[in-house]
């Protein structure tokens, strides 16, 4: 069951790199109001919140992670560096928390997290297709459909 867990965790980080992949450099500025998190700032959110829930359950696994600050300017590069960097992090949190049965500061246990991180991390991606759609950049049928390629990513 681990490894099924990691296997899925893992599947669901290769998908935002897979939609990080087809975006344009210039399009992650994207937004759909002023007030609202552009396409770059809803994937920093992804990789901060990744980093809360470290701090909060195993604050050893963030040793040489940082917080990605829209101030200091978001690309592709520290979107996937920095993605990569914390969805290697979780793996760790997910493989602690499958041996003790739980995450620290979460319930009811270490299955219950990884749902509750995918949904959370979905729902922002669902928000990023939309901001990409309204702003006239939509993703094209083979990324909208190959998001949900499970199988194959």
């Amino acid at each position: 069951m681990e490894k099924q867990v990691i296997e899925t965790w893992e599947i669901h980080h290769r998908i935002h790199l897979y939609l990080i992949d087809s975006i344009k450099e210039e399009h992650l500025t994207d937004s759909l109001s002023s007030k609202g998190r552009n396409v770059g700032e809803q994937f920093a959110h992804i990789h901060n919140v990744r980093l809360m829930w470290l701090k909060a359950a195993a604050p050893e696994l963030l040793e040489g992670l940082d917080k990605i600050e829209k101030e200091n300017g978001i690309t592709k590069s520290l979107l996937k560096k920095s993605l990569a960097q914390s969805a290697k992090a979780i793996s760790a949190l997910l493989t602690q928390g499958m041996k003790e049965g739980k995450i620290k500061g979460f319930k009811p246990h270490a299955v219950g997290f990884l749902g509750y991180i995918i949904s959370h991390e979905s729902h922002h991606r669902g928000q990023i297709m939309l901001c990409l759609k309204q702003s006239g950049h939509p993703a094209d049928k083979k990324i909208a459909y190959g998001i949900w390629e499970w199988g194959t990513r």
